[in-house]
């Protein structure tokens, strides 16, 4: 038994409870059991087969889930894919995966699940391994290109059980993912509600006031969104607290959380906001809902199973309170980087994760993000940590968002500046924001050089600020390791 059982276990013992929910149809278990099992059925008779590969470049929908746990049902991989991809990118991409089958176009499964009467629907048992690959994830993250990372059944398992705890869900959970199904973080909401037999409810796309509706009509329980989303949602003309009365967690994930943002949600949702730190490739922490206003600047600690280090740059452990890099064991670690033995050795090193990623542990074994080593700025040799100069920037009325990166100076190497969203309706200048950010940081290397205002930032699939781009225009035509 693997979790590509799941959806014919549910449709046995949970036939009737609700298994799928779109804005234009419901599926029970025993609905959405027979509807996988007869596209797992035309997957094998397009030959596909355990082990192989089968990539996805769909829109949120019932084709993109239904593909998910088909395939998982004969022990093939999924490669998600955005959408978003441009051709060039999607060809690198699929060339490197090798898929046996590539779905683009939802009315392929409306075809498959035609050609696929109920009857006929019967896929033999498959005997999948725990090394077996559940998924490749691409991530371009915000480092450039993109890299394969392999996902066993085993850890997807993992992420069952443990996110599955880590969020207090139940079978009577109702869950709902507002943003794209092809971002790792949709799976640890996904998967821990199809384990449970919850109901998964899933939008087109993000929406605050929709998400607000949903919430309040189908009586969501559980959900996770990234910061933007949160901003969105917070400042959403029909945001109110009693409207989202059913929430049990509304997590953050994907990039930190800015503490004006966090006390405006412990504010209007006490005891029910969890963050996760993590990466794809398989290190997570998570700030519990009852330690989210006592740790405002924690990101938690370890999941079950898994354990810490901070590194200094001489490769030892540092103390408690010592900023170093973010090193990390878990059973969700990735086997590595699919066909790059050479990426996963830079970046496993005896089991242990390496992340890229700066911070300290507290006295009670909380982690502190600091920032991105990629991130940080070195100006005039001294580190610069756009993270607390972002926490200043944010703080002022007028903006909605901030993002702070370096660019190159002379005299200094490197200067940070500041780019903003703007609230609806504010009036400010770029000069008279800047003051205000300058006269508020904690030192004078913290000053920002000048204030960008733009519309919006530039973003990946999963909602992160791709800051590469923001900063890109600044180091056209010089050598730097940014």
């Amino acid at each position: 038994m693997h979790i590509g059982s799941l959806p014919a276990r549910h449709g046995c013992y949970r036939p009737d409870h609700p298994a799928f929910v779109l804005p234009t149809a419901r599926f029970s278990f025993r609905e959405f059991n027979r509807r996988t099992a007869r596209l797992a059925t035309a997957f094998r008779r397009a030959g596909v087969h355990r082990g192989d590969r089968i990539a996805t470049l769909l829109p949120n929908g019932s084709a993109i889930y239904e593909v998910y746990w088909a395939a998982a049902r004969i022990g093939a991989a999924t490669v998600p894919l955005s959408t978003l991809l441009r051709e060039t990118a999607r060809a690198t991409l699929l060339a490197d995966a090798q898929p046996a089958l590539v779905v683009d176009d939802p009315r392929q499964v409306d075809d498959w699940l035609a050609a696929v009467p109920e009857s006929a629907a019967s896929p033999a048992a498959i005997d999948v391994r725990a090394d077996d690959l559940f998924n490749i994830m691409y991530s371009s993250g915000t480092t450039g290109t993109p890299k394969g990372i392999a996902l066993t059944y085993a850890i997807r398992a993992h992420y069952c059980t443990l996110f599955a705890s880590a969020w207090r869900m139940t079978p009577e959970s109702i869950v709902l993912h507002a943003g794209s199904l092809v971002f790792n973080g949709a799976f640890v909401t996904m998967l821990p509600a199809m384990y449970l037999g919850a109901t998964f409810v899933l939008l087109p796309q993000f929406d605050p006031e929709v998400l607000i509706e949903t919430i309040e009509r189908e009586r969501v329980t559980h959900i996770m969104l990234v910061p933007s989303q949160i901003v969105a949602l917070l400042n959403a003309a029909g945001f109110d607290p009693g409207r989202l009365a059913s929430l049990e967690m509304l997590g953050s994930v994907g990039a930190p959380l800015l503490r004006e943002y966090r006390d405006r949600l412990v504010a209007a949702l006490p005891g029910r906001c969890y963050e996760l730190y993590g990466l794809t490739e398989g290190f997570v922490t998570v700030l519990d809902r009852d330690d989210f206003a006592r740790k405002r600047d924690s990101v938690g600690v370890p999941l079950t199973f898994s354990s810490m280090r901070i590194v200094g740059p001489d490769g030892t452990d540092k103390t408690s309170g010592e900023v170093g890099e973010i090193v990390g064991a878990s059973p969700l670690l990735t086997p590595g980087y699919y066909g790059r033995p050479d990426l996963t050795a830079k970046a496993i090193v005896d089991g242990w994760l390496f992340t890229g990623d700066l911070g300290y542990m507290d006295g009670e074994g909380f982690l502190h993000l600091v920032d991105r080593q990629k991130d940080m700025i070195v100006s005039g040799a001294v580190n610069v940590y756009p993270r607390d100069i972002e926490e200043v920037a944010a703080t002022h009325p007028g903006v909605k968002e901030a993002a702070v990166f370096g660019v190159p100076d002379e005299r200094w190497g490197e200067v940070p500046i500041a780019a903003v969203i703007l609230r609806g309706g504010e009036a400010v200048s770029s000069d008279a924001l800047k003051e205000w950010i300058n006269a508020r940081v904690g030192a004078a290397y913290q000053r920002v050089r000048s204030v960008v205002i733009v519309d919006e930032f530039p973003r990946s699939t999963a909602g992160k600020t791709l800051k590469r781009e923001l900063r890109a225009p600044y180091w056209a035509g010089r050598e730097t390791s940014i």
